[in-house]
């Protein structure tokens, strides 16, 4: 995998995460609504850090889609914390990829950064710790 194609995979991985964040947010309330609001906020940081690595290597960045097939019915508090666990599972794997594929140092640098950040996220989330995050 290129670089140029593990950016548009992250950026396509963080344009699904904002999407399934946000409808596990509606089923979250007080301490983990906070706690989604700050994974979504996160998720849009770093959809913009992507878009503005891929345009700045000459590309144009994929589009969001309007829509994702979510992995699982979202209907409570529970099923939505487990959403945002695999969410972050899956990014997971993105970003390392994407380590492995960077020759720049920005891209590296973001794409460590990323991992070490969903691999906490899952740790929030009820994940448990990996030796290997991203390693599936």
């Amino acid at each position: 995998m290129t670089e140029k194609d593990a950016l548009q995979a992250a950026l396509a991985g963080e344009h699904a995460a904002m999407y399934g964040v946000g409808v596990a947010g509606g089923k979250l309330s007080g301490a983990r609504f906070a706690q989604a609001t700050a994974a979504f906020e996160e998720h849009r940081r770093r959809r913009d850090q992507l878009a503005e690595l891929v345009i700045q290597g000459g590309e144009t960045p994929v589009a969001a889609e309007p829509a994702y097939d979510l992995p699982q019915a979202v209907t409570d508090a529970a099923t939505a914390a487990a959403l945002v666990l695999l969410i972050e599972r899956r990014l997971s794997v993105v970003y390392a990829d994407l380590v492995e594929a960077a020759e720049q140092v920005p891209v590296r640098t973001l794409a460590i950064q990323a991992l070490i950040d969903t691999s906490r996220a899952q740790l929030t989330w009820g994940g448990t710790a990996q030796a290997f995050p991203g390693q599936s």
